[in-house]
């Protein structure tokens, strides 16, 4: 499976958890809208089906990221 550069990852991750902040401060449509697609496009640039997965594949694909370090897996 084809994965998506890092760099676009990086992009992909920070746009969807500023949106993320957008839409709890002020839960306009057009923000859940733009959510929505980022959250898409992560899923299918990480070839997952929701958006914590494809966060925490695309973390793991981020340079630094540690293969065996699951401390960005919720408890």
């Amino acid at each position: 499976m084809l994965m998506a550069h890092p760099a676009i990852l990086r992009d992909l991750v920070e746009q969807y958890e500023t949106l993320r902040i957008l839409h709890a401060e002020n839960g306009r449509p057009q923000v859940r809208r733009r959510m929505d697609d980022v959250a898409y496009t992560l899923c299918v640039s990480t070839g997952t089906r929701d958006v914590d997965a494809a966060l925490i594949a695309a973390r793991h694909r981020l340079p630094g990221a540690r293969p065996e370090d699951d401390s960005l897996l919720d408890a």
